[in-house]
C-alpha cells in the first residue's frame, strides 16, 4: 500500500528518488501531458457553464484522480515513490526544507522570478517549461510576494468544521466546505497557496512547478480529514444538476471514474498521519 508522507519527514534518499522520478517523467514527455490536461480544465471550467476540475463540487475527486494518475506514473519509474504532501499550515516559510537545493529549490530571483537552485532550475538543464502561458521557458517562483502569509492552522480548522460539502449554485459563489477549501470564499486556502508560491503556480499551467503535487496532496489529505469528521455528510449534488458532476456521473477526461468511486482514498493509498 502506498503511504503518502509529510515532505518534512522524508529521508534524503526518499527526496532523491522522488526528484529522479519526476525528472524522468519530464525527460520522456509524460510530465508535460499532465500540465496540458490541467491547463485545459482551468480554461474550460466556468461558473456559468460546464465545470469539472475547478469551481465545482468535483474539484476534490477530480484532483484525487489526477494525483493518482501522476503517482502511478512516478511508480512506473520507481515503485518506491509516493507523493509527499506539503502541510503549508506548518511549513510556512520560504526557508523551509521543502525549498532547499536538495529538493524543490527556492524562490525565484527578483529580476524575473527565475528559480536559480535545485534540480528544477533552468541552469540544471532538465526542466524546460514547454506548456506555458508566455515565452519564458524557465521555472518561476516568487514565494510570499503575491500574498504574504500562507493559511494558518486555525484557518484550516475553521474550514474543516463546515458540515455541508457543497451547495447551490455549485460554483465559486457557493458556501460549504468544498468552496471554502478551494478558496473562492472565506479564508481562502487552496487558491491562496498557489498565489503565495507565484510564478507558474499562479496560472493554469501550475503543474509546471513540482510543488503543485505536494500542495494538492495536502488538499486531498484535508478532504480525507473532513470526511472522517463528518461521516454523515455526503458528496453533493447527488443527481440531476446541470453543468456539474453529480455523485454517480463520470468525470472528464476519464470515462471510467465517478466522484462516488473516489470517496475512499484508502483503496489506493494512506497518509502517514491522520
Amino acid at each position: 500500500m502506498t503511504v503518502r508522507k509529510n515532505q518534512a519527514s522524508l529521508s534524503s534518499d526518499e527526496k532523491r528518488r522522488f526528484v529522479a522520478a519526476v525528472l524522468e517523467l519530464k525527460r520522456s514527455g509524460r510530465y508535460d501531458a499532465f500540465v496540458t490536461t490541467h491547463n485545459g480544465f482551468i480554461l474550460g471550467d466556468t461558473d456559468n457553464g460546464e465545470r469539472t476540475g475547478h469551481r465545482s463540487p468535483s474539484f476534490l475527486p477530480w484532483h484525487r484522480r489526477f494525483l493518482l494518475e501522476f503517482e502511478r506514473a512516478l511508480q512506473s519509474v520507481d515503485a518506491s515513490v509516493a507523493l509527499p504532501y506539503w502541510d503549508w499550515s506548518t511549513d510556512r516559510s520560504p526557508r523551509s526544507s521543502l525549498w532547499a537545493p536538495d529538493f524543490l529549490g527556492g524562490s525565484g530571483r527578483s529580476r524575473d522570478g527565475q528559480v536559480m537552485d535545485g534540480p528544477f532550475a533552468a541552469s540544471a538543464g532538465n526542466w524546460a517549461v514547454n506548456v506555458r502561458v508566455d515565452g519564458r521557458t524557465y521555472l518561476r517562483r516568487a514565494l510570499g510576494t503575491g500574498v504574504r502569509e500562507l493559511p494558518t492552522r486555525a484557518e484550516v480548522e475553521s474550514v474543516l468544521s463546515m458540515a455541508t460539502y457543497d451547495m447551490a449554485p455549485w460554483n465559486s459563489g457557493s458556501e460549504g466546505f468544498r468552496n471554502h477549501l478551494e478558496g473562492w470564499r472565506g479564508v481562502n486556502l487552496h487558491n491562496r497557496v498557489h498565489v503565495w508560491v507565484g510564478g507558474q503556480m499562479a496560472t493554469g499551467v501550475s503543474p509546471n512547478d513540482p510543488v503543485f503535487w505536494l500542495h494538492h496532496a495536502y488538499i486531498d489529505k484535508l478532504w480525507a480529514q473532513w470526511q472522517r469528521r463528518h461521516p454523515g455528510s455526503a458528496y453533493l449534488p447527488g443527481g440531476g444538476t446541470p453543468d456539474v458532476v453529480d455523485l454517480h456521473e463520470t468525470m472528464k477526461p476519464w470515462n471510467d471514474t465517478t466522484p462516488a468511486d473516489l470517496l475512499d482514498h484508502t483503496a489506493h493509498y494512506t497518509f502517514d498521519t491522520d
